[in-house]
């Protein structure tokens, strides 16, 4: 493997590591109601524990209002039940055969609490960054050793290779950053 191909891999592996930790971002509250908050909520169907998002619709009425449309008309309990017994702190209502999810409002301990969860995601997401990187920067140490490259091309690929995980952590520390913007605000 050549100098290059290990950068394009690190690129694409820190690229997703950051999807992840957007990934993760989502399922975390802030004050306006979304979707993905219900994606953690499974519901018995059948037997199988299915995610919500398999058995109903998932839209938003307003703001601060999730409103889940079960598929079939038997499951509109058992969605209920589920959303209820999930650690959400949600109070799911039944209007007809549309439940009703509205978000409470969001204490000023519990959305410093909420950042303090953002954070620690966002530090992990850097440590899986940086362990990337000395990944990478031992690939092309072993091709110095097996005298495939010259050191100067290893001095070389490691200030590129810095540099890559200094974008990416530059990148985690903005979404930490505008999550707990979002998170803070009322």
């Amino acid at each position: 493997m050549a100098i290059d191909e290990i950068k394009k891999v690190l690129d694409v592996k820190m690229d997703q590591s950051i999807a992840a930790f957007k990934h993760n971002l989502t399922k975390i509250r802030t004050g306006r109601a979304n979707p993905a908050l219900l994606d953690s909520v499974h519901v018995d169907y059948y037997g199988a524990m299915l995610p919500l998002s398999q058995v109903a619709n998932l839209s938003l009425l307003d703001a601060r209002t999730v409103s889940v449309q079960p598929w079939e008309k038997g499951m509109g309990a058992k969605i209920e039940k589920a959303i209820r017994d999930s650690d959400l702190g949600l109070n799911p209502s039944s209007m007809g055969d549309l439940i009703r999810v509205p978000m409470p409002v969001m204490t000023e301990e519990r959305r410093r609490e909420l950042t303090k969860v953002v954070r620690a995601e966002g530090e992990s997401s850097k440590i899986a960054v940086r362990n990337l990187r000395r990944d990478a920067n031992e690939a092309v140490k072993k091709l110095v050793k097996d005298k495939l490259v010259s050191e100067d091309d290893q001095k070389r690929s490691e200030a590129e290779i810095q540099k890559l995980t200094d974008r990416h952590i530059v990148e985690v520390d903005r979404l930490v950053a505008s999550k707990e913007h979002d998170i803070m605000a009322v």
